[in-house]
Protein backbone atom coordinates (compact mmCIF):
# COMPACT_ATOMS: atom_id res chain seq x y z
CA UNK A 1 0.00 0.00 0.00
CA UNK A 2 1.28 3.22 -0.94
CA UNK A 3 0.71 5.94 1.06
CA UNK A 4 0.52 9.96 -0.30
CA UNK A 5 2.79 12.45 1.74
CA UNK A 6 1.08 15.01 3.82
CA UNK A 7 1.19 18.38 2.52
CA UNK A 8 2.94 21.13 4.52
CA UNK A 9 -0.16 22.70 6.57
CA UNK A 10 2.15 26.12 5.96
CA UNK A 11 1.59 25.80 2.52
CA UNK A 12 -0.90 27.93 0.71
CA UNK A 13 -3.61 26.08 -1.32
CA UNK A 14 -5.48 27.84 -3.48
CA UNK A 15 -7.13 26.77 -7.37
CA UNK A 16 -5.32 27.68 -10.07
CA UNK A 17 -6.74 31.12 -11.83
CA UNK A 18 -7.16 29.91 -15.53
CA UNK A 19 -7.15 32.79 -17.76
CA UNK A 20 -9.72 33.33 -20.81
CA UNK A 21 -7.66 35.50 -22.52
CA UNK A 22 -6.36 34.94 -25.65
CA UNK A 23 -2.09 34.03 -26.01
CA UNK A 24 -0.19 33.38 -28.97
CA UNK A 25 -1.83 32.60 -32.25
CA UNK A 26 -5.18 32.27 -30.66
CA UNK A 27 -4.40 36.12 -29.84
CA UNK A 28 -3.69 37.11 -33.24
CA UNK A 29 -6.42 34.69 -35.12
CA UNK A 30 -8.60 37.03 -32.80
CA UNK A 31 -7.30 40.32 -33.40
CA UNK A 32 -7.47 39.34 -37.25
CA UNK A 33 -11.08 38.48 -36.92
CA UNK A 34 -12.18 41.50 -35.33
CA UNK A 35 -10.26 44.00 -37.59
CA UNK A 36 -11.74 41.98 -40.48
CA UNK A 37 -15.25 42.37 -39.28
CA UNK A 38 -15.05 45.96 -38.25
CA UNK A 39 -13.85 46.90 -41.30
CA UNK A 40 -16.53 45.00 -43.41
CA UNK A 41 -18.71 47.35 -41.31
CA UNK A 42 -16.77 50.80 -41.67
CA UNK A 43 -17.01 49.62 -45.64
CA UNK A 44 -20.86 49.12 -45.51
CA UNK A 45 -21.24 52.06 -43.12
CA UNK A 46 -19.21 54.23 -45.24
CA UNK A 47 -21.65 53.42 -48.38
CA UNK A 48 -24.24 54.41 -46.94
CA UNK A 49 -23.17 57.88 -45.64
CA UNK A 50 -22.09 58.64 -49.08
CA UNK A 51 -24.95 57.69 -50.58
CA UNK A 52 -27.20 59.37 -48.03
CA UNK A 53 -25.00 62.53 -48.23
CA UNK A 54 -25.20 62.42 -52.15
CA UNK A 55 -28.91 61.68 -52.15
CA UNK A 56 -29.67 65.00 -50.01
CA UNK A 57 -29.54 67.69 -52.25
CA UNK A 58 -32.16 65.51 -54.19
CA UNK A 59 -34.45 64.38 -51.62
CA UNK A 60 -33.99 68.33 -50.39
CA UNK A 61 -34.86 69.40 -53.92
CA UNK A 62 -38.42 66.98 -54.71
CA UNK A 63 -38.97 65.94 -51.40
CA UNK A 64 -41.81 63.40 -51.25
CA UNK A 65 -42.62 63.56 -54.91
CA UNK A 66 -39.68 61.90 -55.84
CA UNK A 67 -40.91 58.42 -54.12
CA UNK A 68 -44.25 59.32 -55.80
CA UNK A 69 -43.43 60.56 -58.96
CA UNK A 70 -43.01 58.01 -61.93
CA UNK A 71 -41.51 59.97 -65.00
CA UNK A 72 -37.86 60.50 -65.54
CA UNK A 73 -37.48 63.72 -67.29
CA UNK A 74 -34.18 66.10 -66.28
CA UNK A 75 -34.81 68.41 -69.13
CA UNK A 76 -37.96 69.18 -67.35
CA UNK A 77 -36.98 69.14 -63.90
CA UNK A 78 -39.36 66.11 -63.16
CA UNK A 79 -37.74 63.25 -61.27
CA UNK A 80 -38.68 60.44 -59.83
CA UNK A 81 -38.53 56.46 -58.98
CA UNK A 82 -42.41 55.31 -58.62
CA UNK A 83 -42.19 53.21 -61.59
CA UNK A 84 -38.30 51.89 -61.13
CA UNK A 85 -38.83 51.20 -57.40
CA UNK A 86 -42.36 49.20 -59.08
CA UNK A 87 -40.48 47.75 -61.71
CA UNK A 88 -37.50 46.14 -59.18
CA UNK A 89 -39.88 45.15 -57.04
CA UNK A 90 -42.13 42.95 -59.77
CA UNK A 91 -38.43 41.75 -61.57
CA UNK A 92 -37.98 40.46 -57.96
CA UNK A 93 -40.77 38.87 -57.01
CA UNK A 94 -41.51 36.87 -60.18
CA UNK A 95 -37.97 35.42 -60.18
CA UNK A 96 -38.25 34.41 -56.44
CA UNK A 97 -41.56 32.54 -57.68
CA UNK A 98 -39.53 30.68 -60.15
CA UNK A 99 -36.32 30.29 -58.15
CA UNK A 100 -38.03 29.24 -54.58
CA UNK A 101 -39.53 26.08 -56.04
CA UNK A 102 -36.14 25.52 -57.96
CA UNK A 103 -34.24 26.11 -55.04
CA UNK A 104 -36.12 24.19 -52.34
CA UNK A 105 -36.16 20.89 -54.68
CA UNK A 106 -32.87 20.99 -55.52
CA UNK A 107 -31.88 21.18 -51.93
CA UNK A 108 -34.25 18.78 -51.21
CA UNK A 109 -32.56 16.47 -53.26
CA UNK A 110 -29.31 17.04 -52.79
CA UNK A 111 -29.38 16.67 -48.88
CA UNK A 112 -31.98 13.83 -48.93
CA UNK A 113 -31.89 11.83 -52.45
CA UNK A 114 -28.98 12.05 -54.06
CA UNK A 115 -26.58 8.82 -54.05
CA UNK A 116 -23.31 9.87 -51.88
CA UNK A 117 -20.97 9.45 -54.91
CA UNK A 118 -22.91 12.22 -56.75
CA UNK A 119 -23.35 14.35 -54.00
CA UNK A 120 -20.41 16.33 -54.02
CA UNK A 121 -20.84 16.88 -57.94
CA UNK A 122 -24.02 18.18 -57.57
CA UNK A 123 -22.90 21.02 -54.84
CA UNK A 124 -19.95 22.20 -57.29
CA UNK A 125 -22.63 22.28 -60.16
CA UNK A 126 -24.75 24.29 -57.91
CA UNK A 127 -21.83 26.44 -56.45
CA UNK A 128 -20.90 26.68 -60.22
CA UNK A 129 -23.41 28.56 -61.68
CA UNK A 130 -23.36 31.40 -59.08
CA UNK A 131 -19.98 31.98 -60.37
CA UNK A 132 -21.34 32.76 -63.72
CA UNK A 133 -20.98 36.60 -64.20
CA UNK A 134 -24.24 38.49 -64.88
CA UNK A 135 -23.41 39.29 -68.71
CA UNK A 136 -23.35 35.68 -69.54
CA UNK A 137 -26.89 34.84 -67.99
CA UNK A 138 -28.46 38.16 -69.57
CA UNK A 139 -26.97 37.10 -73.38
CA UNK A 140 -28.52 33.78 -72.18
CA UNK A 141 -31.86 35.30 -71.27
CA UNK A 142 -31.92 37.64 -74.44
CA UNK A 143 -31.37 35.26 -77.36
CA UNK A 144 -32.20 31.78 -75.61
CA UNK A 145 -34.38 32.50 -73.47
CA UNK A 146 -36.70 35.40 -74.35
CA UNK A 147 -38.06 34.08 -77.43
CA UNK A 148 -39.53 31.40 -75.85
CA UNK A 149 -40.82 33.47 -73.11
CA UNK A 150 -42.52 35.54 -75.34
CA UNK A 151 -44.28 32.86 -76.71
CA UNK A 152 -44.79 31.64 -73.22
CA UNK A 153 -46.40 34.71 -72.10
CA UNK A 154 -48.89 34.91 -75.53
CA UNK A 155 -49.93 31.36 -73.73
CA UNK A 156 -50.85 32.80 -70.32
CA UNK A 157 -52.44 36.09 -71.27
CA UNK A 158 -54.50 33.58 -73.79
CA UNK A 159 -55.80 31.14 -70.73
CA UNK A 160 -55.00 33.81 -67.64
CA UNK A 161 -55.50 37.52 -68.83
CA UNK A 162 -58.17 38.02 -66.83
CA UNK A 163 -55.63 38.33 -63.49
CA UNK A 164 -54.03 41.56 -64.22
CA UNK A 165 -50.75 40.86 -64.00
CA UNK A 166 -50.98 38.50 -67.08
CA UNK A 167 -52.81 40.88 -68.81
CA UNK A 168 -51.42 42.85 -71.91
CA UNK A 169 -53.05 46.20 -73.44
CA UNK A 170 -53.64 46.86 -76.98
CA UNK A 171 -53.05 43.46 -78.25
CA UNK A 172 -54.68 40.33 -79.22
CA UNK A 173 -53.39 37.35 -78.04
CA UNK A 174 -56.13 34.87 -79.92
CA UNK A 175 -55.33 36.99 -83.40
CA UNK A 176 -54.26 34.61 -86.13
CA UNK A 177 -51.12 36.24 -86.25
CA UNK A 178 -49.89 37.54 -82.47
CA UNK A 179 -47.43 40.69 -81.99
CA UNK A 180 -44.76 38.61 -80.77
CA UNK A 181 -42.94 41.99 -80.00
CA UNK A 182 -45.69 42.88 -77.65
CA UNK A 183 -44.58 40.46 -75.52
CA UNK A 184 -40.39 40.57 -75.39
CA UNK A 185 -38.05 42.28 -73.45
CA UNK A 186 -40.69 42.19 -70.47
CA UNK A 187 -40.20 42.20 -66.96
CA UNK A 188 -41.42 38.49 -66.93
CA UNK A 189 -37.99 37.58 -69.68
CA UNK A 190 -35.83 39.53 -67.14
CA UNK A 191 -37.15 37.59 -64.08
CA UNK A 192 -36.15 34.23 -65.54
CA UNK A 193 -32.67 35.00 -66.04
CA UNK A 194 -32.56 36.59 -62.20
CA UNK A 195 -34.11 33.50 -61.28
CA UNK A 196 -31.06 31.67 -62.24
CA UNK A 197 -28.71 33.81 -60.87
CA UNK A 198 -30.41 33.91 -57.56
CA UNK A 199 -30.88 30.02 -57.36
CA UNK A 200 -27.90 29.15 -56.33
CA UNK A 201 -27.66 31.21 -53.42
CA UNK A 202 -31.16 29.92 -52.17
CA UNK A 203 -30.29 26.73 -52.32
CA UNK A 204 -27.06 26.63 -50.39
CA UNK A 205 -28.20 28.59 -47.63
CA UNK A 206 -31.37 25.62 -47.89
CA UNK A 207 -28.89 22.93 -48.41
CA UNK A 208 -26.51 23.52 -45.47
CA UNK A 209 -29.94 23.85 -43.10
CA UNK A 210 -31.58 20.93 -44.25
CA UNK A 211 -27.90 18.50 -43.87
CA UNK A 212 -28.02 19.69 -39.80
CA UNK A 213 -30.92 17.84 -39.08
CA UNK A 214 -30.05 15.42 -36.34
CA UNK A 215 -29.80 11.98 -37.73
CA UNK A 216 -31.53 10.51 -34.76
CA UNK A 217 -35.01 12.20 -35.54
CA UNK A 218 -34.52 11.24 -38.80
CA UNK A 219 -34.04 7.53 -37.95
CA UNK A 220 -37.02 7.90 -35.63
CA UNK A 221 -39.05 8.66 -37.83
CA UNK A 222 -38.09 5.85 -40.27
CA UNK A 223 -38.33 3.79 -37.56
CA UNK A 224 -42.13 4.86 -36.84
CA UNK A 225 -43.00 3.51 -40.45
CA UNK A 226 -42.79 6.84 -42.30
CA UNK A 227 -41.29 6.63 -45.83
CA UNK A 228 -39.00 9.27 -47.21
CA UNK A 229 -41.12 11.54 -48.23
CA UNK A 230 -43.46 11.17 -44.81
CA UNK A 231 -39.99 11.64 -42.53
CA UNK A 232 -38.46 14.79 -44.88
CA UNK A 233 -42.12 16.47 -44.74
CA UNK A 234 -42.59 15.76 -40.75
CA UNK A 235 -38.50 16.02 -39.85
CA UNK A 236 -36.26 17.86 -42.13
CA UNK A 237 -39.02 20.57 -43.79
CA UNK A 238 -39.71 21.64 -40.05
CA UNK A 239 -36.35 21.64 -39.22
CA UNK A 240 -35.23 23.71 -42.19
CA UNK A 241 -38.18 26.36 -42.36
CA UNK A 242 -35.85 29.10 -41.15
CA UNK A 243 -32.90 28.36 -43.70
CA UNK A 244 -36.22 28.21 -46.40
CA UNK A 245 -37.38 31.29 -45.17
CA UNK A 246 -33.74 33.01 -44.77
CA UNK A 247 -32.52 31.67 -48.14
CA UNK A 248 -35.36 32.97 -49.92
CA UNK A 249 -35.11 36.17 -48.34
CA UNK A 250 -31.10 36.40 -49.53
CA UNK A 251 -32.54 35.31 -52.60
CA UNK A 252 -34.76 38.52 -53.37
CA UNK A 253 -32.63 40.76 -51.62
CA UNK A 254 -29.78 39.68 -54.45
CA UNK A 255 -32.76 40.05 -57.24
CA UNK A 256 -33.58 43.73 -56.24
CA UNK A 257 -30.00 44.41 -57.43
CA UNK A 258 -29.54 42.80 -60.29
CA UNK A 259 -28.53 44.76 -62.95
CA UNK A 260 -26.54 44.00 -66.84
CA UNK A 261 -29.02 41.00 -66.95
CA UNK A 262 -31.90 43.03 -66.58
CA UNK A 263 -30.21 46.03 -68.59
CA UNK A 264 -29.71 43.84 -71.24
CA UNK A 265 -33.59 42.45 -71.77
CA UNK A 266 -35.47 44.60 -70.53
CA UNK A 267 -37.13 47.40 -72.77
CA UNK A 268 -36.46 50.94 -70.39
CA UNK A 269 -39.88 52.82 -69.90
CA UNK A 270 -41.46 54.84 -66.73
CA UNK A 271 -44.77 53.26 -66.12
CA UNK A 272 -45.96 52.11 -62.99
CA UNK A 273 -47.55 48.74 -63.82
CA UNK A 274 -47.52 45.45 -62.48
CA UNK A 275 -48.24 44.01 -66.09
CA UNK A 276 -45.49 41.37 -65.98
CA UNK A 277 -45.86 40.08 -69.73
CA UNK A 278 -45.76 43.51 -71.55
CA UNK A 279 -43.46 45.23 -72.90
CA UNK A 280 -41.30 47.44 -71.01
CA UNK A 281 -40.70 48.09 -67.84
CA UNK A 282 -37.29 49.41 -65.34
CA UNK A 283 -35.71 48.73 -61.98
CA UNK A 284 -33.20 51.17 -59.96
CA UNK A 285 -30.38 49.29 -60.56
CA UNK A 286 -30.90 49.50 -64.59
CA UNK A 287 -31.91 52.78 -64.36
CA UNK A 288 -28.27 54.03 -62.50
CA UNK A 289 -26.49 51.65 -64.88
CA UNK A 290 -28.47 53.17 -68.12
CA UNK A 291 -28.21 56.72 -67.27
CA UNK A 292 -24.92 57.05 -65.03
CA UNK A 293 -22.83 57.63 -68.34
CA UNK A 294 -24.36 60.87 -69.45
CA UNK A 295 -25.69 62.34 -66.28
CA UNK A 296 -25.10 65.89 -65.04
CA UNK A 297 -24.81 66.55 -61.32
CA UNK A 298 -27.86 67.43 -60.57
CA UNK A 299 -29.15 64.11 -62.41
CA UNK A 300 -25.69 62.20 -60.50
CA UNK A 301 -27.85 63.22 -57.17
CA UNK A 302 -30.52 61.88 -58.10
CA UNK A 303 -29.22 58.74 -59.50
CA UNK A 304 -27.46 58.01 -56.22
CA UNK A 305 -30.49 59.24 -54.27
CA UNK A 306 -32.57 56.25 -56.17
CA UNK A 307 -29.06 53.98 -55.15
CA UNK A 308 -29.61 55.02 -51.59
CA UNK A 309 -32.99 53.92 -51.29
CA UNK A 310 -31.94 50.38 -52.74
CA UNK A 311 -29.30 50.21 -50.64
CA UNK A 312 -31.15 50.48 -47.57
CA UNK A 313 -34.30 48.21 -48.89
CA UNK A 314 -31.44 45.56 -49.60
CA UNK A 315 -30.03 45.93 -46.63
CA UNK A 316 -33.21 45.89 -44.88
CA UNK A 317 -34.14 42.32 -46.20
CA UNK A 318 -30.72 40.75 -45.86
CA UNK A 319 -30.15 41.24 -42.27
CA UNK A 320 -33.42 40.18 -41.63
CA UNK A 321 -32.60 36.85 -43.66
CA UNK A 322 -29.67 36.84 -41.67
CA UNK A 323 -31.58 36.97 -38.34
CA UNK A 324 -33.61 34.20 -39.33
CA UNK A 325 -31.03 31.78 -40.41
CA UNK A 326 -29.09 32.53 -37.53
CA UNK A 327 -32.20 31.87 -35.19
CA UNK A 328 -33.15 28.79 -37.36
CA UNK A 329 -33.02 25.70 -35.04
CA UNK A 330 -34.85 21.98 -35.33
CA UNK A 331 -36.91 20.68 -32.98
CA UNK A 332 -39.94 23.18 -32.52
CA UNK A 333 -41.81 21.94 -35.36
CA UNK A 334 -40.78 18.60 -34.75
CA UNK A 335 -41.77 17.65 -31.59
CA UNK A 336 -44.79 15.46 -31.05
Amino acid sequence: MTTLPLQDASTDVRPRKISRKATGADAVFVHSIRVIGATVLVITGGVGVFLGWQAYPTLKHYGWSFFTEASWQPEADVLGIAAVLTGTVCVALVAMTIAFPLALTTALYISEYAPARIKSLLVSMVDLMAAVPSIIWGLWGYFLVMPHAAELSVWLDRNFGWIPIFDVHDTDPNAAAVDISRYSFSMFCAAIAVAMMVLPMSCAVMRQVFSQTPPGEKEAALALGATKWGMVRSVVLPFGRGGIIGGTMLGMGRALGETIAVLLILSPSFEVKGRVLEIGGNTVSSLIAGRFGDASRSQLSALLAAGFVLFVITLCVNTLAAVIVNRSRSGAGTDA
